[in-house]
């Protein structure tokens, strides 16, 4: 015979994502906010990927590699946010479980690849400033292409393990979710068997694609920063920092937000603290690549603007 947790986990169908409160009915508020920032995302990556294909100047690995970051971006909210805001405004709360296990696997998958799609960035402007000659070779179509298959691969490697010992564990009943969408921290604390094996496994795999990713781009940046001090005239110091300043504003933003929220002891973890982070890297990061990377790059506001003047003259 089954075990009564087995019995509870195979019978549990659905979840309750408790969103901002436990109450039942509407959540106008949170709703608005994630409206605003959710479709500011849409317009501003599917800008930003419209104009990369458009441009022919920016047929560079830099922006191939920017390209694919907006449109992972694009997938990464559309994970979170329509579920969200459905469950904000209508009050329906609940979530399949099948529906849960999808959710998380997604939003580990698009969010892993983010850090290694970042590290791949540095690593690109590390071969562009500190060996310009073997630039054109050392990044080619084919090598690119092969970062961001090798980073979509070890993400989906991560998440399919970390969603299938998530949902390996038993709930026996309980259904209600302390979160907007289904993260692993709030499906661990409502299990009722033993999940210290989850708990190593959430911080080894976090601590793995961090760590890794991260040092690849600090090593990128240590030699990316030596050679800019080499360059004797202020000016070319400026113009070479330029080209790396969005992707470390990007860097630093994800980076913080990430490890604050998966590298940080249990005993200071909050439901309400965890909340107001996944928002913030889940929805705004988004939001903002677009803007840091427009604002802070010439060649895409030059592209832009040539953009709008030609549609413009067009009509």
């Amino acid at each position: 015979m089954a075990s009564v947790g087995e019995e509870n986990h195979t019978a549990l169908t659905e979840f309750i994502l408790l969103g901002f409160r436990s109450g039942p009915g509407t959540q106008v508020l949170p709703f608005v906010v994630f409206f605003v920032i959710y479709m500011t995302t849409v317009l501003g990556n599917i800008i930003l990927v419209l104009i990369i294909r458009i441009d022919p100047r920016l047929h560079t690995p830099m922006y191939f590699f920017l390209m694919n970051l907006s449109l992972l971006d694009l997938c990464y909210s559309s994970t979170i946010a329509p579920k969200a805001m459905d469950s904000f405004l209508q009050g329906r709360k609940t979530i399949s479980y099948n529906g849960c296990a999808a959710q998380l696997f997604f939003f580990a998958l698009f969010g892993s690849t983010e850090t290694f799609i970042l590290a791949a960035m540095a690593y690109d402007r590390y071969i562009a400033i500190c060996h310009p000659l073997l630039y054109p070779v050392t990044m080619s179509k084919r090598v690119c292409f092969q970062l961001i298959m090798g980073s979509y691969i070890g993400a989906g490697t991560t998440s399919i393990v970390q969603t299938s010992f998530t949902f390996a564990l038993s709930y026996c009943g309980a259904k209600e979710i302390n979160h907007f969408f289904c993260d692993v921290l709030p499906l661990l604390s409502l299990s009722c068997t033993d999940k210290h094996i989850n708990v190593l496994l959430l911080f080894a795999l976090s601590g793995l694609v961090i760590v890794s990713t991260s040092g690849i781009i600090l090593i990128s940046y240590a030699y990316i920063i030596y050679a800019i001090l080499r360059i004797r005239s202020a000016k070319g110091r400026l113009k070479t920092l330029s080209t790396c300043s969005s992707h470390m504003v990007a860097v630093a933003l994800f980076f913080g937000t990430v490890s604050f929220m998966y590298a940080q002891p249990g005993s200071l973890s909050s439901p309400h603290r965890s909340k107001v982070v996944s928002v913030f890297y889940t929805l705004v990061i988004p939001m903002l690549n677009p803007i840091i990377y427009s604002l802070r790059n010439k060649d895409v506001k030059d592209a832009l603007r040539k953009t709008v003047s030609g549609i413009m003259t067009s009509k």
